[in-house]
């Protein structure tokens, strides 16, 4: 399948300025030339190019050039669309093969017509990822930065986009080679111990371990660590609001994102479902989920929703426990706080606007653990600080360093763990004085964690699993 020819569409659906159909692998430049006619007055062509197998018109293109012309339809010569056609010959492209770009257009049938002209002609239609997927076979890019493009793409963020254009650049790979290469050499001076014992020198000495611990370990627990402060720049951090019915948790909901997003009534229980919505607060992406309001009832849909909520609270990095301030708190509320009290919890006191004589609602002792902000969701206030204490209580006082642009995503940061497993074994091996073999093996298993990190190693399925997670067009 990498030798054929792929085709997709590669803007949003809907209409617009412009419209892109991608053409990548061998056939794309002959392709164009069977349906695109230039305007030779306007973008004048070389003569045949020296060596050329393309034929024709596609004889005459020239790489890294725009040219200006119609698409027309071979079978009725029919004037499709009036196009820029950008041609980037191979390996100077994004896959390392020829492609072409037809910028029509935008609005659906344009594009699509030109597009099933281009499939007509030889193309196939490309499946999801595929174009960066050929950008990794070909060796363009490892598989870190093949996993940074889906990022700056799904980027909800300005520090989110940050990391994942640094990551494009290949700021995870860097360190990941140089362990996996320390590695290496490590292996190759055991193997030839193995091979032969009388003629070289010992390969385990006492400074083995030290380097072993200064290049090897310590930059994977780093690495494991960073997974640890920053990985929600990349999935956004998911905060559920939860507490008793009519406490305020969609009201607060629709003044965190600034929009009616939540029905609000004087009625309890009006929240029967989840309900989920992304904001930035401070450059950082939130996921907030208002949910059903918590407490006993046999009412069957109100007990589905209960059971959503506290399956949604449970993969929750944060949680916001609505309260009254106006009221003293209720079996309800401490039952809510005893069930999540291993989350990390800021307690939100609402509705200040109703207190009389600035009585708030007295918090027990024991939940001096979780923070707590006072706010009027109905009108407006303390909801700044709120997103303050949000930030702080999910970051802590320590900022994320982006500028490091180091972030592994799960799959990584798995085999990173793979990898520091192997390595701490290895290191017990060597203290143990363990049989040079042992550590070869051990050694294997470190290096094939971190290739597969990088793309060297890895296996087809799990290729075919991140390409699938692209847009068809990239």
């Amino acid at each position: 399948m990498i030798n054929s020819t792929i085709a997709a569409i590669a803007t949003p659906g809907g209409r617009g300025g412009i419209g892109i159909i991608k053409i990548s692998g061998s056939k794309a430049l002959s392709i164009a030339a069977s349906i695109f006619s230039p305007d030779l007055s306007q973008a004048p062509v070389q003569p045949d190019l020296p060596g050329s197998d393309k034929g024709g018109f596609a004889a005459q293109f020239v790489s890294h050039k725009l040219y200006y012309g119609n698409i027309i339809d071979p079978g009725s010569r029919r004037v499709v669309d009036e196009v820029l056609l950008g041609v980037m010959m191979g390996p100077r492209s994004y896959t390392r093969e020829d492609v072409v770009e037809i910028n029509a257009h935008g609005g659906q049938t344009a594009v699509k017509a030109i597009l099933e002209l281009v499939l007509r002609q030889g193309a196939r239609m490309a499946e999801p990822g595929e174009f960066t997927k050929r950008a990794f076979l070909n060796g363009r890019i490892d598989l870190t930065q093949a996993e940074a493009v889906i990022d700056i793409i799904n980027a909800r963020t300005d520090k989110s986009l940050q990391l994942a254009a640094a990551q494009v650049n290949g700021t995870l790979s860097k360190p990941v080679e140089e362990i996996r290469q320390r590695l290496i050499e490590l292996l190759t001076r055991t193997e030839a111990g193995i091979d032969f014992p009388d003629d070289v020198e010992d390969v385990m000495d006492a400074s083995v371990t030290g380097e072993f611990d200064a290049g090897v370990i310590k930059p994977l627990q780093r690495l494991i660590q960073q997974h640890a402060d920053g990985n929600v720049l990349r999935d956004g951090l998911k905060v559920a609001v939860v507490g008793r019915p009519n406490v305020g948790k969609s009201s607060l909901l629709n003044r965190l994102v600034n929009k009616e997003r939540a029905i609000v009534t004087s009625v309890p229980g009006t929240t029967r479902d989840t309900i989920e919505e992304s904001l930035n607060i401070n450059g950082f992406p939130l996921v907030l989920a208002d949910t059903a309001g918590l407490h006993d009832t046999r009412d069957p849909i109100e007990t589905i929703g209960i059971a959503k909520t506290i399956e949604n609270v449970t993969g929750a990095d944060l949680i916001l426990l609505v309260v009254e301030a106006n009221r003293a708190l209720t079996d309800g509320d401490r039952k809510i706080f005893e069930q999540f009290r291993p989350k990390p919890t800021i307690v939100v006191i609402n509705k200040i606007d109703l207190v009389q004589n600035g009585k708030l609602v007295e918090i027990p002792a024991d939940w001096t653990s979780s923070r707590a902000v006072s706010i009027s969701a109905l009108y407006d206030r303390g909801i700044e600080a709120l997103k303050e204490q949000i930030v702080a209580t999910a970051f802590g006082e320590k900022p994320i360093d982006i500028e490091a642009g180091i972030i592994p995503n799960l799959r990584q940061k798995l085999l990173l763990d793979d990898g520091l497993k192997a390595a701490l074994a290895i290191r017990d091996e060597l203290n143990n004085g363990s049989p040079m073999e042992l550590i070869a093996i051990q050694l294997q298993d470190a290096i094939d964690a971190l290739g597969q990190i990088i793309g060297t190693t890895v296996k087809v399925d799990v290729l075919d699993q991140i390409f699938s997670r692209f847009c068809i067009g990239k």
